[in-house]
């Protein structure tokens, strides 16, 4: 969500900005724009929009510079207009913001007040022209942005020029990621670590309340208190390789192949240790995980239905009560807190800002048993809690989560099996099965990415329609409810889910021969209840499409399609029946002429509220 790029070098930077931006379009935009310190001037270029209109303007005006910033925008204070776009400047001060500045009313109405004027509807306005007035009174360039975001309330990433000081390149950061670049005569801001992987592999992570003074051979970073600190130089992992498409058609078709060595590669540790053990969560595990009386999963969106998924796994193995909260709805009830919970936080990026806070919460409640699963080393929300897994997926760019929601399947697992055995209630032959079974995931994936060319045939009967139902029952409920979040966010058919037993209480009234409905329905304890609530459906004329295992017994017939899996892999089948309704939604979106990677509305990562 929003993109931040910026660099100060010996060369022209222009294209560096521009192929920066390219690498963010995945989070989501809707307009994009430059600015550069030329000749002691700032020449800006901004449209609404793709990059790549944007592109083709710098080149006509021949834009060069050896500083400058850029920026893709998501929409949300005014609407998508090139007035609204970023970078927004303010008498020789250009800035870029990804964030909610809470108090630019406040800010708006003092500015005014002080003589200025506002061109856009944005929060971010108000920024460069608070810089502006410190300016004024004799601050130099960094001086003006520290006392500018002491005013301000609320998230923001910021990069700042100013014509005076054509030398510095100025960061901010509170709620929202940016990092440092770190090159041989030559130095980076970015918010994403893929959109500077052209120019340097080492980074530093800038952390709460810092700001960082940039020039071409220094980087000098300032704690929340304004005095100077160490920030360690990462080197990341990240490569160009996997930024890149290679013989697919769009990266959410890359990503849903990529899964059998995604999941591979985070079950790698268990698999080599041959044990379920505390310390694959970190050093200090088992004296945080012994004695807990509960797990707490916070999360949003796909990652919500990962941790509705492990609340089955988490009571019914390791015998713990677990409960599974919405992000942005925990932060703000009043809450009963007991501090021997387990508190779990599943992010992607592990920057979702809802999920961040919600940490924050539980931690001032005094429940500081805490674990992230997330799938960025060194991300915000690994760095707040006290234990780690990784996921090991790789760089995500498809809006549309796939394999960061398979490998979060495997971590809770992972974790459930740990806890269960801490608890008493795994012994080794459970525990061998167990691990046999992670052992033989990646196959069974692969087994279910070649149901391939059946799905693609379904998919010509879903594209013509507008409503879609999902139906599963136990652990795969909430497969259902990702099946239709998939098909809603790049195909854009309204899908709603429901668990099977629920029909008859009010969604049976929906069905029509014009409403097809999907059923996950392996051949587990509960399948027999599956059938009789499909047979609800054909009843009153529904079509169904049925996804179900080998050995199920399942036959088509009129207004019934089946596709099988290979045989039922038990406790680990919600992550088997995840990959066909992936490649469902995928192909639909491809028959109706969709943006598969970059949906309307979307972003990747979620940094405000």
């Amino acid at each position: 969500m929003c993109g931040i790029v910026g660099a100060i070098a010996d060369r022209d930077v222009v294209p560096v900005l521009i192929e920066g931006l390219k690498r963010l379009e995945y989070r989501g935009y809707d307009s994009a724009g430059i600015a550069v310190i030329n000749d002691h001037d700032v020449r800006r270029v901004r449209r609404t929009g793709r990059v790549a209109e944007m592109e083709a303007a710098a080149l006509a005006e021949g834009l060069q510079a050896q500083l400058g910033i850029g920026h893709t925008r998501w929409a949300t204070h005014g609407g998508v207009t090139e007035a609204n776009a970023h970078p927004h400047v303010s008498h020789g001060v250009a800035l870029v913001h990804n964030g909610i500045i809470e108090n630019h009313d406040q800010q708006r109405e003092k500015l005014i007040a002080m003589g200025y004027e506002f061109e856009s509807q944005t929060d971010t306005e108000v920024i460069a022209h608070l810089i502006h007035s410190f300016l004024v009174h004799g601050a130099d360039l960094l001086t003006a942005v520290q006392a500018a975001v002491r005013e301000l309330h609320g998230a923001y990433a910021l990069a700042v020029v100013s014509r005076k000081e054509p030398g510095k390149l100025i960061a901010a950061r509170m709620g929202c990621p940016l990092l440092i670049g770190v090159g041989e005569g030559e130095n980076f801001i970015a918010s994403d670590v893929s959109a500077i992987l052209q120019a340097t592999r080492n980074v530093i992570f800038l952390e709460e309340g810092d700001t960082a003074e940039i020039t071409r051979d220094s980087v000098t970073v300032f704690g929340a208190d304004n005095h100077p600190v160490q920030r360690e130089v990462h080197l990341s992992d990240v490569s160009l390789a996997s930024l890149e498409l290679g013989p697919y058609s769009h990266f959410m078709q890359k990503e849903i192949h990529e899964q059998p060595r995604a999941i591979a590669d985070t079950i790698e540790g268990v698999i080599d240790a041959g044990a379920f053990s505390a310390e694959l969560f970190g050093a200090d595990a088992a004296q945080v995980l012994n004695g807990i009386e509960g797990v707490l999963i916070l999360a949003c969106g796909t990652s919500y239905y990962a941790g509705m998924t492990a609340r089955y796994w988490i009571e019914g193995i390791a015998g713990l009560p677990c409960s599974v909260e919405i992000a942005s709805e925990y932060r703000y009830r009043d809450v009963v807190a007991n501090p021997k919970t387990l508190v779990v936080t599943l992010s992607q990026s592990g920057e979702t800002l809802d999920t961040m806070e919600a940490l924050k919460y539980a931690k001032s409640l005094g429940q500081e048993r805490t674990l992230s699963v997330c799938n960025v080393p060194e991300s915000a929300i690994p760095r707040a809690s006290k234990l780690v897994y990784y996921t090991r997926a790789g760089a995500e760019i498809g809006v549309a989560s796939t394999k960061a929601f398979t490998t979060q399947l495997v971590a809770l697992f992972t974790l459930t099996a740990t806890l269960a055995k801490l608890q008493g209630r795994l012994d080794e032959t459970g525990e061998a099965d167990y691990i046999d079974a992670l052992r033989r995931l990646p196959g069974s994936v692969q087994h279910a990415l070649n149901l391939e060319p059946q799905i693609t045939a379904w998919s010509e009967h879903f594209a013509p329609k507008e409503h879609a139902l999902f139906l599963g029952r136990g652990v795969h409920y909430p497969i259902a409810l990702e099946g239709a979040l998939k098909l809603k966010e790049i195909s854009y058919i309204h899908a709603e889910a429901y668990p099977a037993g629920e029909l008859k209480h009010g969604p049976l009234a929906l069905v029509t021969d014009e409403m097809p409905v999907v059923v996950i329905a392996p051949n587990d304890s509960l399948l027999e209840k599956v059938k009789s609530n499909m047979q609800e459906v054909r009843a009153r004329g529904g079509e169904l499409f049925v996804f179900t295992d080998a050995d199920s017994n399942f036959h088509p017939s009129e207004g019934v399609h089946v596709i099988r899996a290979e045989r039922h892999v038990g406790v680990l089948s919600p992550i088997i029946h995840t990959i066909p309704v992936q490649l469902l939604a995928y192909h639909v979106a491809l028959v109706r002429g969709t943006d598969v990677d970059k949906p309307r509305n979307l972003a990747k990562s979620v940094t405000v509220e």
